[in-house]
C-alpha cells in the first residue's frame, strides 16, 4: 500500500478517536465545573496523548509477536508490553494532574481503580492498533496477490503465444515445401504470405492487443497460403459484416479456430470451411463452420494444435467476464461463435 494511504488511514482513526473523546461537548452533556478553566480540553488533550504514546508500540511491536516461534514468549512479551503501557498511563497521568496541572479540591491519591481504567484504555487502544495494523497488511497482501496472479497470467499468455506461433510456422513450411518440390509457380506467392504472417507473428502478436483490421490481414494471408495447398479457391467462404476500425483483438486468436476447421475439414464440399466476422452488434461475433471428415471425430481437443482447452483458457485470462464460446458438433458439421464484448 502506498505511503500516502497508510498516513490517511492514520489520520482517519485520530480524528474519530479525538471526536469521541469531544462528543458530550457537541451534544451539551458537561456541566460548569468541566468547562472552567477548560480542565475538559486539557484532559482530551492529555488522554489522546496518552493514547497516541499507547498505540505505536502495540501497533509496531505486534508484527514482530507474530514471528516469534513460540506462542508462549509471545504472549508473555504481549502481557508485559500491556502491563508497562498500563503503568506508564497511569502514573504520567497522575503526576501531569496532581504537579502540572493542580485542581483545586480533594487531594489526588494514587487507587486501583486509577489503574484499572488506563488498563482498559490500554486494551481498547490496543486492539484498534491491531485491527488497523491487520487491514494494512491484507490490503498489501492483497495488492502482492493481484501481483503475483498478473505476473502468472502475463507468463501463461506467452506460454501459450510460444506454443502457437511455432505450429502455425511448421504447418506454412509444410505448405510450402509441397509447392516447391512441385515446382509450382505460386510458391514465390506462398513465400510472400509466409513472410506477412511471420511479420505479424514477430512483432504485432508481443502486443496484448492489435488493431482488428490487422488481425483480419493475418486470416487472410493464412486461408490464401491454405488454398494454394489444397488448390480450391472456393474451398473457403469468408464474411466480414460491420466497420472493423477502432476495435481491437488479441493478437492469433482468431486463426487458432481457421486453423482447426483446416485440419479438420471434409474436401467433398464447396466450401468446406465457412467463416464470417461481424461487428453489427457492436461486439465481435466470429463464426467458424466445416463439413467433417466421416473419419474424424473432431473431439474437444484436437491431436495437433493447442486444443480448444487452452483456447478457453486465453480467453479467460483476456476477456474475464467478457466474451462467450459456443462449440457445437453434429455428425456433418463441426461449429464455433465466439462473441467479445469490445
Amino acid at each position: 500500500m502506498k505511503r500516502r494511504n497508510i498516513i490517511l488511514i492514520h489520520l482517519l482513526f485520530w480524528f474519530y478517536i479525538i471526536n469521541q473523546s469531544l462528543f458530550p461537548l457537541y451534544i451539551g452533556k458537561l456541566d460548569e465545573s468541566m468547562m472552567a478553566n477548560n480542565k475538559y480540553l486539557t484532559d482530551v488533550f492529555i488522554s489522546n496523548l496518552l493514547n497516541l504514546i499507547t498505540f505505536y508500540p502495540i501497533y509496531l511491536l505486534f508484527p514482530r509477536l507474530l514471528k516469534f516461534k513460540r506462542r508462549v514468549a509471545a504472549v508473555f512479551t504481549g502481557l508485559m508490553v500491556i502491563a508497562l503501557l498500563t503503568v506508564f498511563r497511569s502514573f504520567g497521568e497522575f503526576y501531569v494532574w496532581k504537579y502540572f496541572i493542580p485542581q483545586s479540591g480533594k487531594e489526588m491519591t494514587l487507587e486501583a481503580v486509577y489503574m484499572w481504567n488506563n488498563l482498559r484504555m490500554v486494551i481498547i487502544i490496543g486492539i484498534y492498533a491491531i485491527l488497523i495494523r491487520f487491514m494494512i497488511n491484507g490490503f498489501e497482501s492483497q495488492k502482492l496477490r493481484d501481483e503475483l496472479i498478473n505476473k502468472q497470467q502475463a507468463s501463461e499468455l506467452a506460454l501459450m503465444r510460444s506454443q502457437v506461433n511455432p505450429h502455425f510456422l511448421f504447418n506454412t513450411l509444410n505448405n510450402i515445401y509441397s509447392l516447391v518440390y512441385r515446382k509450382s509457380d505460386e510458391a514465390p506467392e506462398a513465400v510472400m504470405k509466409l513472410s506477412s504472417i511471420m511479420r505479424y507473428m514477430l512483432y504485432d502478436s508481443a502486443s496484448p492487443k492489435v488493431p482488428l483490421e490487422k488481425e483480419l490481414e493475418y486470416l487472410k494471408s493464412f486461408i490464401e497460403l491454405q488454398n494454394l495447398r489444397i488448390k480450391h479457391p472456393d474451398f473457403v467462404s469468408l464474411k466480414i459484416e460491420g466497420n472493423t476500425e477502432d476495435l481491437t483483438i488479441a493478437p492469433m486468436l482468431l486463426i487458432s479456430f481457421v486453423e482447426n476447421a483446416f485440419k479438420h475439414s471434409s474436401k467433398l464440399h464447396r466450401p468446406g470451411i465457412i467463416v464470417h466476422l461481424s461487428t453489427l452488434s457492436g461486439n465481435i461475433n466470429f463464426e467458424v463452420i466445416n463439413h467433417r471428415k466421416k473419419e474424424d471425430s473432431v473431439n474437444d481437443e484436437p491431436s495437433a494444435g493447442i486444443g480448444m482447452t487452452t483456447i478457453r483458457r486465453r480467453l479467460e485470462l483476456i476477456y474475464p467476464g467478457k466474451h462467450k464460446l459456443v462449440i457445437k458438433k453434429d455428425e456433418e458439421t463441426y461449429r464455433i461463435h465466439l462473441e467479445i464484448n469490445t
